[in-house]
């Protein structure tokens, strides 16, 4: 794995290259080069780039942001464009009063319309005295609207674990390191409380990206009560409980093709299994 580089001031990991001899350095660089368009080209990491530098350089003029800090698919280099979110925190000095709610408000939704056109890019807004509160609600957009929501455990897992900083400090310069055992209790968390509530909503799982989300979602999570490590969506997809059919064609949608699945019976296999698993994860001793 060729070292992390840095793109728009984000440093990314790199997409698999491998390092070449010495002997081989010219025709080498052009290989490097030629994998690395063909990588960018495929995952749309250049186009993500690009997008992000835009974002944060807007963000880094505004005095009172103080970090900007990836987490997610993107840190762990399994992001894919069009197919998953972007997972932004960016750290305010100060609270994030209605002056400035109207600010980040116009910001989003102009960049969602223009140059982050195509890229499902959100963003929570995080005042840096209130980080440490794990149940403090922070304004973030998301999917084109502002809302008020928790830095959940698992976000935090992933920023200490893996995170990416876009401008300012480390991740594990403002957040605690987390033991195995805290990411296990991370996951069961997430299992007992917004995945609880979906299981007492069936018919959401009838939005075949919800299925999709729920599955893959509930794998991960048992991966990661089993061995307190965190697990990406590209292998997540390979340990789906799920029939093998089902599984090939979410694997066939993780990866941009236009595969659909029966609409009925993939909510009911989709919410089976998240039942299953929240009940067991409400079994787990703490």
């Amino acid at each position: 794995m060729s070292p992390a580089r840095p793109v728009h001031g984000v440093t990314l990991p790199a997409a698999g290259v491998r390092q070449q001899p010495q002997h081989f350095a010219a025709r080498g660089a052009a290989l490097v080069a030629l994998r690395r368009a063909w990588s960018d080209l495929r995952s749309g990491r250049a186009h993500v780039r690009t997008r992000i530098g835009e974002f944060s350089n807007r963000l880094a003029g505004m005095t009172w942001v103080s970090d900007l800090l990836v987490g997610g698919s993107l840190a762990t280099g399994d992001y894919m464009l069009g197919v998953i979110d972007l997972d932004l925190v960016a750290l305010a000095d100060s609270p994030v009063d209605a002056d400035r709610l109207s600010v980040i408000t116009a910001l989003d939704r102009e960049l969602d319309q223009g140059p982050g056109a195509g890229i499902e890019l959100g963003c929570i807004y995080v005042e840096a005295s209130r980080l440490l509160d794990l149940d403090a609600l922070h304004p973030t957009w998301t999917h084109g609207s502002l809302v008020h929501r928790a830095l959940s455990r698992i976000a935090r897992a992933e920023l200490v674990r893996c995170g990416v900083t876009v401008f300012g400090r480390r991740p594990l310069d403002v957040l605690p390191p987390m033991s195995d055992d805290e990411v296990r209790e991370a996951a069961r968390v997430e299992l007992t409380g917004y995945w609880a509530w979906a299981v007492r909503h069936p018919l959401m799982s009838l939005d075949p990206a919800l299925a999709d989300l729920s599955l893959t979602s509930m794998a991960r999570g048992r991966h990661t009560e089993r061995t307190g490590e965190l697990l990406i969506k590209t292998r997540a997809v390979e340990e789906v409980d799920a029939p093998a059919w089902l599984i090939d064609q979410i694997r066939g949608r993780r990866h941009g093709q236009g595969v659909t699945s029966p609409r009925v019976r993939t909510a009911v296999i989709a919410w089976q299994d998240a039942r299953r698993t929240v009940a067991r994860a409400r079994r787990t001793p703490r």
